[in-house]
């Protein structure tokens, strides 16, 4: 199989139909035979570097700690070779723009690269939601917004770029989660203040309220709250993630605590600053891309070969401080896990009269998640100006992809942020708690903003 942008014969069946529609049932028929159940090739390519989807992890694959981690069962493997920018041409055609700009831009930044697994799984009644989706569910106004859409996955088999990245967006992530994590942003000398924050999410089909036959316009609930350093701590952000965001843009507050205080939050779209990052993070970086897609005109570049982050249980070990992880200029490679994986390549240019500090983006999507696993930022002259990237841990036991950790890396001052890492808390993520929407209203949000 060529690795350089090729559409593969599906692909280029794909491109010639810009309709919004489901697809026809002897197109999900492929699902679940030629396609693994969200839509990616079950075959391995043809050196075998990428071998068959074979139903990823077993939920028994290793032990889970008293963190809820999951022990690493590829933790005996060493890589099968260290890519760096003086032998970066040998594997040109399989490496991504971003990470050939960081290992010319940083003298000690190497990509190594370990035997590929197929390890992703879902639940199967998420199979059976994603099969329905793929006959039934349809992108309206343009591509802003969902219909006929449930739990995960509404295009396993998309036509169009929009429904990649929506696919992307409504990935399964265990339907709801609460934890604790740590954002920062280092210095250029390698110099970092930990943010420790609490976060949840629900999936509007998690809400003990939720009524599929008047369901709101609102695809997911979202609260983060700072909890350290003492300067910041008490801040908190409410977000309502409207599924069509063009009829009704994303509705979101902050609770301050100087003030004590609610407010309208409209910052919390698009190119607005991510708070405590320094401005090294914008708000529609979080999870790769967030938000509303209508900035930008989007183009279904194909499928591609490439080497991304993957099965990073190291990025999540207790056994690490974040010192171990966090160095200047990136994050430590000798941390990090790279696998050769089939990504659809989704290109993003700013529409005329846009404004946002992205004038083009890249984004590359893993085949068997549908997480984002690296994407490229331009400015406007048209320079790549930051890289991001997400490290894909399988929690094998609940089976859920998850990001162990999310990168933005500038290029331009040396800096970058990371945002997820839990390597120093013990606390285990809650996955499946049931909430309903009222614990997701700007009352409950004053009400627990108490510093």
């Amino acid at each position: 199989m060529k690795t350089t942008l090729v559409l593969s014969a599906l692909a280029l069946a794909f491109a010639a139909s810009q309709a919004s529609a489901a697809v026809s049932a002897d197109e999900a028929a492929l699902l679940g035979a030629s396609l693994t159940p969200v839509g990616a090739e079950r075959a391995a390519n043809t050196d075998g570097s990428i071998p068959e989807w074979t139903g990823g992890l077993a939920g028994n694959a290793g032990t889970i700690d008293a963190s809820g981690r999951p022990s690493n069962p590829f933790g005996a493997e060493q890589p099968l070779f260290e890519i760096t920018a003086s032998n970066m041409a040998q594997y040109e055609k399989f490496l991504s723009e971003g990470h050939k700009a960081m290992l010319l831009r940083y003298a000690d930044f190497k990509i190594p690269v370990y035997a590929s697994h197929r390890s992703a799984a879902l639940p199967q009644s998420v199979y059976d939601a994603i099969a329905k989706n793929a006959v039934q569910t349809s992108m309206v106004d343009g591509g802003a917004g969902l219909e006929n859409f449930s739990i995960a996955t509404p295009f396993p088999i998309p036509k169009q770029a929009k429904e990649a990245v929506w696919n992307h967006i409504g990935r399964y992530r265990g339907g709801s989660a609460r934890r604790q994590l740590v954002q920062t942003a280092p210095l250029v000398d390698g110099k970092y203040v930990p943010v420790m924050m609490k976060q949840q999410f629900s999936y509007r089909d998690q809400l003990k309220d939720f009524d599929p036959a008047n369901p709101d316009n609102v695809l997911y609930y979202f609260m983060q709250e700072i909890t350290a350093p003492s300067r910041l701590s008490g801040s908190i952000v409410l977000v309502h993630e409207t599924l069509d965001q063009v009829k009704e843009p994303r509705r979101a507050w902050i609770y301050s605590a100087g003030q004590r205080r609610v407010r309208r939050a409209p910052q919390v779209a698009y190119d607005g600053p991510t708070p405590a990052t320094d401005g090294q993070r914008v708000a529609d970086n979080l999870d790769m891309f967030n938000g509303a897609m209508d900035k930008y005109d989007w183009e279904l570049k194909g499928k591609r070969e490439i080497y991304i982050p993957y099965n990073n249980f190291q990025v999540d070990s207790p056994e690490l401080s974040y010192d171990d992880i966090l160095q200047p200029g990136h994050i430590n490679p000798d941390v990090l896990r790279y696998e050769r994986h089939r990504v659809w390549v989704v290109e993003a240019t700013l529409k005329p009269g846009e404004r946002h500090i992205y004038a083009k983006r890249v984004f590359y999507i893993d085949e068997d998640t549908w997480q984002i696993s690296v994407a490229e930022q331009y400015d406007g002259r048209g320079d790549l100006w930051r890289v991001s990237e997400g490290f894909m841990i399988p929690l094998y036991d609940k089976k859920i992809p998850w990001l162990a950790a999310e990168s933005v890396t500038d290029l331009n001052n040396g800096r970058y942020s990371v945002f997820g890492l839990r390597n120093e808390i013990s606390t285990p993520i809650e996955f499946g708690f049931s909430a309903s929407s009222s614990e997701y209203t700007p009352t409950a949000l004053r009400n627990s903003g108490v510093r």
